[in-house]
């Protein structure tokens, strides 16, 4: 087109301002940044299914098989430095937690012919075949070494029991971390790193806690300090694994439980040293509160994992992260 437009009265002028022509290339205003959406689900549904497990069977199962197998290996302790009714009452104690622990399993199952099931084969890479396995080996040199300190018959037969239950339930004891971080459930499957020490700490905390509270005080020295080095452990891996999941973390930060459990913990085995020493009541308080906080814990840890499952977001932002990860490897070959 001519740069000039052609007046009535004949005569051409220059255009001062032009339209915008058809296929004129201007400028383009800046589109606004926008934030990223929020990670979210086809009508913001869960993208897993909830497990099915029902809170006072594996929760309980988890907790009681901690407690049963950690006071097996508080038992062998008590037994090789001549404390008989600390040895006596952690090898009372495992063997009733561990009848609890088999009732929440088989609860949960529906029926005792499921767990016998699981023993026809034996898959190293089931953590469920292994524990089954695990149990079945812990539960006769367990019972065996209960009934020898409570009869006080075949001291020999005991002994070897003991230091068989110590062996096999220090297994049993942290074996259930890796059952749940076997899972889908995002805040377990990602917290695979720190979740045995975790379950290893709060074990050794409430058997510590028993310890405190069924012993003599003047036994109880090997109890309040396994309770104490529990307590601790339990803590520390909390708060690393909290700080290395990031996001992922908010259903275990906000966890009462868990906040709880932690308290407890701590509590019992800080009051268990200070004061156990020389009161009666004042220990058999602080063990009460170890075994507390070491419930709290394991309800929390199962509570928290089914609120991860149940909102979309954390099941998405881990798998954004580990594509951005991918990503950036590729881009850096």
């Amino acid at each position: 087109m001519s740069q000039t437009d052609v007046r009535m009265d004949g005569s051409a002028e220059v255009r001062t301002e032009r339209e915008a022509t058809p296929g004129s290339a201007g400028p383009r205003p800046l589109r606004p940044e926008t934030a990223r959406p929020e990670p979210t689900s086809y009508y913001g549904r869960p993208v897993l299914n909830e497990p099915t497990w029902q809170a006072p069977d594996i929760a309980g199962y988890l907790f009681l098989g901690g407690l049963a197998g950690a006071s097996s290996a508080l038992a062998a302790a008590a037994d090789l430095t001549g404390r008989p009714h600390l040895a006596r009452a952690a090898k009372t104690g495992a063997l009733c937690a561990l009848g609890g622990s088999l009732y929440s399993l088989i609860h949960d199952l529906g029926r005792p012919g499921r767990f016998l099931n699981m023993l026809r084969v034996f898959k190293v890479t089931s953590p469920m075949s292994v524990g089954t396995w695990l149990l079945t080996a812990y539960g006769p040199p367990a019972g065996c070494a209960a009934a020898t300190a409570l009869t006080g018959r075949l001291p020999r037969l005991g002994r070897t029991a003991t230091i068989g239950a110590a062996l096999t339930g220090s297994a049993v004891a942290t074996y259930t971390a890796a059952l749940i971080c076997n899972t889908a459930v995002p805040a377990w499957h990602e917290s695979y790193q720190e979740m045995p020490f975790l379950f290893a700490g709060s074990a050794a905390a409430a058997a510590g806690g028993l310890g405190m509270l069924a012993a003599p005080t003047a036994e109880a020295g090997p109890a309040r300090r396994v309770a104490l080095l529990g307590a601790a452990a339990e803590c520390a891996a909390a708060l690393r694994m909290e700080r290395r999941l990031g996001p992922l973390a908010e259903p275990l930060k906000h966890s009462r439980l868990l906040r709880a459990g932690e308290a407890l913990s701590l509590g019992g085995a800080l009051a268990g040293l200070a004061f156990g020493r020389r009161s009666r009541i004042a220990a058999a308080a602080a063990g009460a509160a170890l075994l507390a906080g070491s419930a709290c814990t394991r309800f929390g840890i199962f509570h928290a994992g089914m609120g991860s499952a149940n909102d979309p977001k954390y099941t998405i932002q881990p798998q954004r992260r580990r594509l951005a990860r991918a990503r950036a490897e590729r881009d850096l070959q």
